[in-house]
C-alpha cells in the first residue's frame, strides 16, 4: 500500500497530496487504498513539502517566495517531492506525474491524458528559467472555463493568474450575450454582483493552488471617480459624476469620457488632487485585499488621450506616471503595505520618462505591453541598433516591431531600475491568424527565448482562457519553454501530438504543414496586399492558394474518420476538435478568398455566413473554442468594425 506524508503543514500541501493521490489510484487502479497523513519525521512513502523542511538548499533562488524550485528524488515505493514555497510543491507533484507518463492536453477532465502503469524511479531538480510563468482572464469567459483554466495552470507549470478588473463584467458578458453568435443562441447576461461573487470564487481557488495572484490592471482611471467599467455592459452607459469631471483628461478642449469608457480615459495627471483620488483608492483596495501578490495599477486602455492641459504638457505621460507611482509608494510605505506593484509600459507609456525616476525600484515590476507588434515576426536575439524617437503628445506612432518595444523597456529600465516582466497577447485575436498552428507555436517558443535574453523575468499572456482549438500545442510550448528555456521545440511538438493524436501523430502535423501552404500567417495578419491601394488584404496570389482550402480538409477527412474513437478519451477529443477545424477553415477560406479578391461585400456576407454556420457548435466546444474571438479577430477586415482592444493590430 501506498503512503503519502505530509512534511509541511499548509493547504496547498494538502491539496497536492490529494492530487498525487488521486492521480496515482487512476495511474493503478489495483494499487489498493493510499492512506494520507501529516508526518513531518516520515522517512517512507511519498514525502511531500518545502525544500527547507527536508534540509535541502534553495540558495539558487534568488527570492523563495516568487522563484520556483522543483526537487524529485523518487524510488517505486516513494520519496521526496518537495518545492522551495508551497506552490513549487504542487508544481513538483505535477512534475512528478509528467515524468510518470501524465499529460494535461486540454483543460478539465476531457483533456487528462493518465497512463495505467507503475510508478518509476524519478529525479528531477530545476529553478524554473523564468519567474512569471501567466496567464490573465480575457475573451468570452464562462464561470466553469475560469474554475478550469486556473485547474489546469499549474499541470502544465504556470505560477501566475492574473484576474484583470475589479469586476470582469466585459469579458463575461462577451460569452453569456453570446456576441458573434447572436443568431444561434439567445443571451442571457449576468448581473454585475453575480460575475464579482465568481471573481471571488476564482481567487479562491487561485489561492488553494499558491499561485501568484495578479489583479486588477486597467480601471484605475475611472472607480476612484465614481464611475465603474462594469456598469457600460450591463447598464450600456456610464454618467460623469460632475464633481470629477474636473479630474478627466482634457483632449480638444473636453474633458470627457473616451469611447464612453472610463477605463479607456486617461485623467489630469498635473492635478494633485487627481492623482489623490488614485493613490487613495489603490492604497485602500491593497490594504483590503493583502491576498494580492501583485496589485497592477495601469493607466487608460488606449491611444491618444491624454491630457492636453497647459499643466500637462510639461511632463510626457510616463513623466506624469512616475510621479504617480513614486505617491502611490510613499502611501504605502505610510501604511506599512509591502504590496508589490506593477505598472504597464503600453502605448504612450511605451516611452521611457524623460525626467523622472523611480524613488523605490525595489516594489515594482515594469510589464511590457507591445500591443502593436507583429506575429509573424519574433524577438532577435541580438537587437540591431534602434533609434528611439521623441514622444508627441497625442501624436505619436506605435513600433511596428517587437525588437523596437524592447528597445523601449530597456531604456525604461535604465532609467529606473525595477525589474522587467513582459505582457503577451499571442493568445488575443492573433492566434486565429496563424491557421496553421505550428508556425505560430514557433514564434512563441522564440519569443519567450529572446525575452530571456534581454533581461525580462517572464511573462503574462493576455487571452481567451479557450485557446485549446484546434489543440493546445502553442499553450503547452508556452508553458514548458518558460519553464525550461532549453527544451527543444521539435522535441515538444513530438512530445504534444503523440499524446494527443497517437502513433499517427506525423499525419496530423502533416495536415498542419499543408494548411500553412494554403494561409500564409503573415497576408492573414494584413500585412501582404499586392496593391495596397485595393486594400490591406489585396492579392490574388494569396486567393489561389486558399482555394485549396476545402480540397485538403476533404483529403484529410477519413483519416480523422478512421481515428475517431482512440484509446485515450483526450486523443478521442483532440480527433473530434480536429474534424471541427478542418470545417472551420473550409468555410474561413471562402471569405478570404474573396476579400483576397477585392470583392468586399461578398467577403462581408460570407464571413457572417460562416459565423452563423459554425456558431452552432458553441456549446459543443465551448471548452476549446472562443467564437466571439474568432469573431472580433476579423471584424476589421470582413465588417469594418475595428474593435477597441484591437489596437494597433490589424
Amino acid at each position: 500500500m501506498y503512503k503519502i506524508y505530509k512534511i509541511t503543514s499548509h493547504p496547498t500541501v494538502d491539496f497536492a497530496a490529494e492530487e498525487l493521490k488521486k492521480y496515482l489510484r487512476m495511474m493503478m487502479p489495483f494499487c489498493g487504498e493510499i492512506s494520507i497523513s501529516y508526518n513531518p519525521d516520515a522517512k517512507d512513502g511519498f514525502r511531500l513539502g518545502l525544500m527547507q523542511d527536508f534540509g535541502l538548499d534553495v540558495d539558487e533562488a534568488e527570492n523563495t517566495a516568487l522563484d520556483d524550485i522543483i526537487h524529485i528524488d523518487t524510488d517505486k515505493d516513494g520519496g521526496i517531492i518537495a518545492g522551495d514555497n508551497m506552490r513549487s510543491v504542487l508544481l513538483a507533484v505535477y512534475k512528478f506525474l509528467t515524468l510518470n507518463g501524465c499529460r494535461w492536453l486540454f483543460p478539465g477532465v476531457d483533456g487528462e491524458f493518465i497512463p495505467m502503469r507503475d510508478v518509476e524511479a524519478t529525479k528531477y531538480h530545476k529553478l524554473a528559467d523564468n519567474r512569471y510563468r501567466g496567464w490573465c482572464n480575457e475573451g468570452a469567459e464562462f464561470q466553469q472555463g475560469m474554475l478550469d483554466a486556473i485547474d489546469f495552470a499549474p499541470k502544465i507549470g504556470l505560477n501566475v493568474f492574473m484576474l484583470e478588473f475589479f469586476v470582469p463584467q466585459v469579458y463575461y458578458s462577451w460569452y453569456y450575450n453570446h456576441l458573434h453568435n447572436e443568431n444561434n443562441i439567445e443571451g442571457e447576461p449576468v448581473s454585475n454582483d453575480v460575475v464579482l461573487q465568481w471573481k471571488k470564487a476564482c481567487e479562491a481557488e487561485i489561492a488553494k493552488r499558491s499561485l501568484q495572484f495578479h489583479d486588477i490592471g486597467h480601471g484605475w482611471t475611472g472607480e476612484p471617480f465614481g464611475m465603474r467599467e462594469q456598469d457600460l455592459y450591463t447598464e450600456g452607459f456610464v454618467n460623469v459624476p460632475e464633481e470629477y469631471r474636473q479630474y478627466l483628461a482634457m483632449k480638444n478642449g473636453k474633458r470627457d469620457l473616451h469611447n464612453g469608457n472610463p477605463s479607456h480615459t486617461n485623467i489630469c495627471m498635473s492635478n494633485p488632487r487627481a492623482r489623490k483620488y488614485v493613490v487613495d483608492c489603490v492604497a485602500d483596495y491593497a490594504q483590503k485585499n493583502s491576498h494580492i501578490d501583485y496589485l497592477h495599477v495601469w493607466l487608460a486602455d488606449g491611444t491618444r488621450n491624454h491630457c492636453e492641459c497647459e499643466e500637462c504638457q510639461k511632463k510626457t505621460p510616463s513623466d506624469w506616471y512616475v510621479v504617480l507611482l513614486n505617491e502611490l509608494d510613499a502611501e504605502l510605505d505610510r501604511r506599512g503595505l509591502k504590496t508589490r506593484l506593477v505598472f504597464c509600459c503600453y502605448t504612450e507609456t511605451t516611452w521611457p520618462p524623460e525626467t523622472e525616476k523611480l524613488n523605490n525600484p525595489d516594489r515594482f515590476t515594469m510589464l511590457l505591453g507591445a500591443i502593436s507588434r507583429k506575429y509573424f515576426e519574433t524577438i532577435s536575439q541580438e537587437l540591431p541598433p534602434i533609434e528611439l524617437t521623441k514622444y508627441q503628445l497625442n501624436n505619436m506612432k506605435l513600433p511596428s516591431t517587437i525588437d523596437e518595444y524592447i528597445a523601449y523597456a530597456r531604456e525604461w529600465k535604465r532609467r529606473c531600475g525595477m525589474p522587467m516582466a513582459t505582457y503577451e497577447y499571442h493568445f488575443y485575436v492573433n492566434q486565429y491568424k496563424a491557421p496553421d498552428l505550428l508556425s505560430y507555436a514557433k514564434t512563441i517558443h522564440s519569443d519567450i527565448l529572446g525575452y530571456k535574453k534581454h533581461g525580462f523575468l517572464g511573462m503574462i499572456e493576455d487571452g481567451t482562457q479557450r485557446c485549446f482549438f484546434p489543440n493546445g500545442f502553442n499553450m503547452f510550448v508556452y508553458a514548458n519553454t518558460l519553464f525550461d528555456v532549453s527544451s527543444d521545440f521539435d522535441a515538444l511538438l513530438e512530445d504534444y501530438f503523440s499524446h494527443a493524436y497517437g502513433e499517427d501523430w506525423r499525419e496530423v502535423k502533416a495536415f498542419f504543414e499543408k494548411v500553412y501552404d494554403v494561409f500564409t500567417p503573415a497576408y492573414i495578419m494584413g500585412h501582404k496586399s499586392a496593391d495596397v491601394t485595393k486594400g490591406s488584404y489585396y492579392n490574388p496570389e494569396e486567393a489561389v492558394k486558399m482555394r485549396r482550402m476545402c480540397t485538403v480538409a476533404d483529403e484529410f477527412a477519413p483519416f480523422i474518420k478512421a481515428h475517431r474513437n482512440m484509446p485515450m478519451r483526450a486523443q478521442t477529443v483532440a480527433y473530434k476538435l480536429l474534424a471541427r477545424y478542418s470545417e472551420l477553415l473550409c468555410g474561413f477560406s471562402k471569405p478570404c478568398v474573396l476579400k483576397a479578391l477585392g470583392a468586399n461585400e461578398e467577403a462581408k456576407e460570407a464571413f457572417l455566413k460562416l459565423l452563423a454556420e459554425f456558431g452552432k457548435y458553441e456549446h459543443e466546444l465551448k471548452a476549446y473554442y472562443d467564437q466571439h474571438m474568432f469573431g472580433m479577430a476579423f471584424d476589421n477586415r470582413f465588417l469594418g468594425q475595428l474593435h477597441i482592444m484591437n489596437i494597433g493590430q490589424n
